[in-house]
This record gives structure tokens, C-alpha cells and sequence, in this order.
């Protein structure tokens, strides 16, 4: 009773919240595109004028030899460069707080991020710790910070969070288990290159779970409440492009045409969704993460079509997706709304099927069924302007029905 309560005044309250993307201003980064634009952008930040910058990245990709060529031409333009290689996936406050000593001790002047969302994401929280002097926690929240973080530049690896748009950073409390949003307009990198080179070793499982990170991203900005006016052409334009590309990526890595159709989709999925929010996938996939560790892009693309399954009988929602489905050449408009939003969540399971994503979470354990689906309510009906409300029965089924496996532990 008292729960039901609390979510009825977090949709009560949530009307209240509708202007604020469209009162705060949100800055974009300067955008380069195409094979070397990361070089390109090595070179941008010499011209910047910047002197001691810090790549924020993980030992993988130092491994890997892709972090090499960036220290160099860094170092071209008479800048000292360090490396910190010791951001995990899911960084959690000790990670966040060994890289922000990295760069106090390094005296760094701007942050170069290289990865995937993790690694993105911790710069931001690192770069707003150097200016503010606050912990991750402290930060945790909505405009906590009070001075412009380090100047951060992004050149992610994978193709699917968005972070080199948006204005938010994830972070992982690693006693509760839980994640948690550090959100301020002042963490949108200065410029982000979109290089389909740096992302051509990345493999299958990620370049799917990643592609399938940002069609969620995408797909729930176009069927939340309060588009802006760009929202619609630029989910529209990332739905199209994942269905295009996401497939010849998982099947090529050396395919650069599909690598860097996929970059591009993520980030205008990440400029949808930076203001229009997301909903009751990343509320279940927040929730799971930080509970059992599974990697988010992984999770969305799971959970992506049961939510899909929830709200197509919501008339706002159903319209909605049947135009993503005529987007995407799976029916025309002359069709029912009905049949083509069918269609439209019947090809994002043929999709997830295609680039080999499974349809159930075994880490799922019965026992914690309740205590997700509380925690994904709160944060949806609080945060996300979704088109249906859910409710805790609701969320529940959906869990135990729909993603668990049939022996659920």
C-alpha cells in the first residue's frame, strides 16, 4: 500500500520535471568522423593549447596496442601524456578515486578518454572530482557540480553508450551493488572522434550487446512522452542505421562502413536520449547490472523486447512503434498500428537472435525478483517520462516470466 503510494507521487511530481531539458542548455561536442579522426583529435588538443593530458582507458586496450598510436601523436604536438589503464567496466568509487590520484599526481590539464562507456564514464566522474574536490558519492545526483570539470575529450571504442554525448556518467557503488548517475551538462566531452578504426578489433559479443546498448537507447527516447523537436529525426535516423549496420558488424569487424554507421547511430541515439530519457529497460538493466554484474549493453538488449511487449497496448507507444517499423522497411503506413508494432518488436528479436544475444539472464535468482522490480519502479516512475505505467505485480511478471530461466535458482 505505502509503496503504491510513493510511485503515485513520483508520477504525480514528474509532470514538474518536463521543462528542465529544455531550460538547461546542453552543450555538443565538436564531432569527427571517419577513419583517423582519433588522430585528428590528437592533433585538435595540442592545438588546444593543452600541455599535460591524462588518457583515461583500461589495460585491454593498452594491450591491445590501440593507446600506443594516441600517446604518440599526442606527443607530437609537445604534450606530456600519461596513461591511467586501471578503469574496470562498471567503475566503482575506489577505481574513480585511484584515477583521480593519477591525475592530481600527473597535474594533468585535460583528460582523454579512451573505451567503451566505462571507461568514458570515468573520466567524467574523474575529471569532476579533480575541479571540485569531492568524492564519487558526493557527485552521485542531478547539477552537483559547482565548476566546470577538466576539459574532457572521448574517443570511444565501442559503439552503443552514447557517453561522448551525454550528459550523464554511471558509476557502482561497490558495497550496495547498486549504479547510480552522476548528471550535469558540464560532463559533454569538448569533442569525440567517431574512428570505425580504433573500433574494428572489438569483438562480437561486444560490437552486439553494444549496437543493441544504443537501438535501447534510441527506441526509448522515441516512445518517452517528452520528445524535443530533434528527438524524432534523430532516433528515427539511429534505429535506421543500427538495422542496417549492426548485423554486417558483428559478421565483419574489418567492415569500416558498417563500424562507422554504427558510431554514428550510437551518438544520435545519445543525443535523443541525453534528453528525452530512457525508461523501463535501463531501469530493470540499472537495477541487474549493479546486482550480478552483468554488462549493461547485454541487458538492455535482453530486457528490450519484453518492456516492448508491455507497452504496446498503450495507444502512444503503439503508434510509435509502428512508425519505427515502417523506418525500417517492415511494413508501410497504409498497415494497422497494431500489426506493425508487432512487426517492429518481432524484428528486434530477430535482430538480438541474428547477433547472437541470448533471451533470458541466468544470473537471475528467484529470491531478488521482488526487491528488482521495487528498485526499477522507483527509478522509472521518478526519473522517466514512460508511456505506460507499470506496476509492481506488473514488474514482477515481467521478471518472472520473461527473463528469468526456467530453473531459476
Amino acid at each position: 500500500m505505502l509503496f503504491g503510494l510513493r510511485l503515485l507521487a513520483y508520477r504525480l511530481f514528474k509532470p514538474f520535471m518536463k521543462p528542465v531539458p529544455r531550460l538547461i542548455p546542453i552543450p555538443r561536442p565538436t564531432v569527427l568522423v571517419g577513419p583517423d579522426s582519433a588522430l585528428r583529435l590528437c592533433r585538435m588538443i595540442g592545438q588546444f593549447g593543452f600541455r599535460r593530458v591524462m588518457i583515461v582507458t583500461d589495460a585491454v586496450l593498452v594491450k591491445l596496442g590501440l593507446v600506443e598510436p594516441l600517446q604518440r601523436a599526442l606527443a607530437a604536438q609537445g604534450i606530456d601524456v600519461a596513461v591511467h589503464d586501471g578503469i574496470t567496466p562498471d567503475p566503482t568509487y575506489p577505481v574513480l578515486e585511484a584515477g583521480h590520484a593519477a591525475v592530481r599526481a600527473h597535474r594533468s590539464d585535460a583528460i582523454l578518454a579512451v573505451g567503451g562507456g566505462s571507461a568514458i564514464d570515468a573520466a567524467k566522474v574523474i575529471g569532476a572530482m579533480a575541479t571540485s574536490d569531492k568524492s564519487p558519492a558526493q557527485l552521485v545526483g542531478m547539477l552537483k557540480l559547482k565548476a566546470p570539470m577538466l576539459p574532457l575529450f572521448a574517443i570511444p571504442t565501442t559503439a552503443g553508450t552514447g557517453s561522448e554525448v551525454t550528459v550523464a556518467a554511471v558509476v557502482t557503488d561497490p558495497v550496495a551493488h547498486t549504479k547510480a548517475a552522476v548528471i550535469d551538462p558540464r560532463l559533454v566531452p569538448m569533442a569525440t572522434a567517431l574512428d570505425p578504426l580504433v573500433m574494428r578489433g572489438m569483438p562480437k559479443a561486444i560490437t552486439a550487446a553494444t549496437g543493441m546498448d544504443a537501438l535501447t537507447h534510441a527506441v526509448e527516447a522515441y516512445t518517452n512522452r517528452w520528445p524535443l523537436a530533434e528527438t524524432p529525426p534523430h532516433c528515427l535516423a539511429a534505429v535506421r542505421m543500427i538495422f542496417a549496420n549492426l548485423v554486417r558488424a558483428y559478421q565483419d569487424g574489418d567492415d569500416l562502413e558498417a563500424r562507422e554507421g554504427m558510431a554514428v547511430a550510437s551518438f544520435y541515439a545519445g543525443l535523443a536520449f541525453t534528453k528525452a530519457y530512457v525508461g523501463y529497460v535501463h531501469a530493470f538493466s540499472h537495477t541487474i547490472g549493479g546486482r550480478y554484474g552483468v554488462p549493461h549493453g547485454l541487458c538492455n538488449a535482453i530486457v528490450l523486447p519484453y518492456v516492448l511487449d508491455f507497452l504496446k497496448d498503450a495507444p502512444y507507444a503503439e503508434a510509435r512503434l509502428a512508425e519505427l517499423a515502417v523506418a525500417i522497411g517492415a511494413g508501410t503506413e497504409s498497415e494497422s498500428k497494431a500489426a506493425l508494432a508487432q512487426r517492429f518488436i518481432d524484428r528486434v528479436r530477430e535482430l538480438n537472435r541474428t547477433v547472437g544475444i541470448p533471451d533470458k539472464i541466468a544470473s537471475l535468482k528467484a529470491g531478488d525478483v521482488p526487491a528488482i522490480a521495487r528498485a526499477a519502479m522507483i527509478e522509472a516512475h521518478r526519473d522517466y517520462p514512460v508511456p505506460k505505467n507499470m506496476s509492481l505485480a506488473e514488474a514482477e511478471t515481467l521478471l518472472e516470466e520473461a527473463v528469468r530461466q526456467p530453473q531459476l535458482r
